[in-house]
């Protein structure tokens, strides 16, 4: 039988005057360092501190650009003009008032009518072009379209009222060659402004929807391969749902577009399409009636509430959709 030796203890060492010396690691053995207290920590809380400086620029630009355009409106709004014969500057609700009756409220409901048709329409034609764009083997064409469209986004104003004019006008090019006034075509309309519009929303659309459907993920549409369904099953039950939400905010951005829009419809219809920004800028320039400064307020203030109630269905919608697109 053996047993297993005894561990014999290691000598001390001994210092350089012969004394020994512990080596008990707990006492040689350097503490640990906090990692709260590494070299640079403080002067990184000190970063993190100040960084919101670096919004600064950007919080001023938004108080200045719109924040005191905002007030101003709101302001505006509820008081009398100042160019007024009596009580100037005296809180009102008339301006509200009749900012939603008689010839502004007719303008009101046919500028809402005009941006939701418009913005449909292009949703419903801009998609499938960039769908057919990015899936193209062609990256020319691909790159040829998006800058075509970033070109034709911007084109708006009087240059598009004059060529829409000479080509489409009464006595325009493709009306002459088509006979299109004896089908009863009229660019002076309401049919008329909404192909004008068109020609801007449509690139637009396609601009803002295309990051989205590069989103899309191959893995998506090959699990519904597996599982037999076909492309328009994945489109209907898949894709769709899927970008429902930025489909949506192109809406919303088309619809503001074509509701802010002003100059293209102020030189090529004139008053004959009732539109609520021709109604705010005869009010400032009293092209109608003095003294209706504030009212012109009271009618952007009724865009700016449209807008808003937009933007409230379109919100919760987005946050959705980024959890699937991130």
């Amino acid at each position: 039988m053996t047993t297993a030796p005894t561990p014999v203890p290691a000598p001390a060492a001994a210092d350089l005057s012969g004394g020994p010396v512990a080596t008990d690691t707990a006492t040689t053995s350097p503490a640990p360092t906090p990692l709260n207290s590494t070299p640079g920590a403080a002067g990184r809380r000190l970063l993190r501190g100040k960084s919101w400086l670096a919004t600064v620029p950007l919080l001023a630009f938004f108080l200045i650009g719109f924040g005191l355009p905002a007030v101003a409106i709101v302001t505006g709004a509820f008081t009398v003009s100042s160019d007024a014969e009596t009580g100037a500057g005296s809180f009102t609700t008339a301006n509200l008032t009749d900012s939603v009756q008689g010839a502004y409220w007719t303008a009101l409901v046919s500028s809402v009518k005009l941006s939701a048709l418009t913005a449909l329409i292009a949703t419903a034609v801009g998609v499938p072009i960039a769908q057919a764009v990015l899936t193209s083997r062609f990256r020319v064409l691909r790159e040829a379209v998006l800058t075509a469209s970033g070109v034709l986004a911007n084109f708006g104003g009087l240059p598009l009222a004059f060529a829409f004019v000479a080509t489409l006008g009464n006595a325009g090019e493709l009306t002459k060659m088509f006979h299109l006034t004896d089908h009863g075509w009229s660019l002076y309309s309401f049919t008329g402004l909404t192909v004008a519009y068109l020609y801007f929303l449509v690139p637009l659309m396609v601009l803002t929807i295309t990051p989205a459907l590069e989103g899309l993920r191959v893995q998506w549409r090959e699990a519904a391969q597996n599982n037999r369904a076909t492309s328009l099953q994945y489109w209907r039950h898949v894709a769709l749902p899927i970008l429902f939400p930025s489909l949506l905010g192109g809406f919303v951005l088309l619809f503001g577009s074509a509701f802010a829009a002003y100059a293209t419809a102020a030189a090529m219809v004139g008053a004959t399409v009732p539109l609520i920004s021709r109604q705010i800028a005869d009010a400032l320039s009293g092209n109608v009636l003095t003294g209706q400064g504030n009212l012109a307020l009271a009618l952007s203030l009724d865009m700016i509430t449209v807008a808003v109630l937009v933007m409230a269905v379109y919100l919760p919608l987005q946050r959705r959709s980024a959890r699937w697109l991130s």
